[in-house]
């Protein structure tokens, strides 16, 4: 049996307060909570919003998500997004890609 893995602060919500303090290993953790198997797909997502958050300081809003996957997706690019995180972007992929809960949005 492995050691459970100290996470680092959370919200109520169960976001990281501060998303510097994001892992690859707290993304496994939280994926397992949300019950989600991370797959290629999901990790690509994961490190395009993390490079976008690093170099804008903001959370990447979904549709630069989708831009991003388009190339290869082309029009399931949407789609495939909400697939992989079918209880919504904001719910699951900001969540295990380390992301404060981003207070304006909708919880889609």
């Amino acid at each position: 049996m492995g050691t459970l893995m100290e996470l680092p602060v959370i919200d109520g919500e169960g976001y990281l307060v501060e998303p510097q303090d994001w892992s690859e290993e707290v993304a496994e953790e939280f994926a397992r909570q949300e019950k989600l198997q991370l797959t290629e797909d999901h990790w690509d997502v994961i490190r395009f919003m993390r490079e976008y958050y690093d170099e804008h300081q903001v959370i990447p809003d979904a549709r630069y998500v989708i831009k991003h996957l388009s190339p290869r997706l082309g029009a399931a690019a949407r789609n495939k997004l909400f697939e992989m995180f079918p209880y919504g972007y904001v719910k699951q992929a900001c969540k295990v890609a380390g992301m404060k809960r981003p207070r304006a949005w909708s919880t889609g």
